[in-house]
């Protein structure tokens, strides 16, 4: 759904009629200070997910150990 500057200006002479031309400075703080929250909050999980992510040991891939076949050789046999 495309958004046109007439659809702005509907819901701003609604906004207008229904709070009154005195609440209107009121309301633009309020959606201003919500949506400094929000964007403090979003910054916040995303920083916490950075630094989980690279506070994460790397996955070593698997060395090949000479130990385990000089362990089965070093085992005496049962006979």
């Amino acid at each position: 759904m495309p958004f046109h500057p007439l659809w702005l200006a509907v819901i701003l002479v609604i906004v207008l009629i229904i709070f009154g031309p005195g609440r209107l400075p009121e309301l633009g703080g309020a959606v201003g200070k919500a949506m400094r929250e929000f964007r403090k909050a979003s910054s916040e999980i995303t920083n916490e997910i950075s630094n989980a992510a690279k506070s994460e040991p790397q996955p070593q891939p698997p060395a090949e150990s000479t130990a385990k076949g000089s362990s089965s050789e070093a085992k005496p046999s049962g006979s």
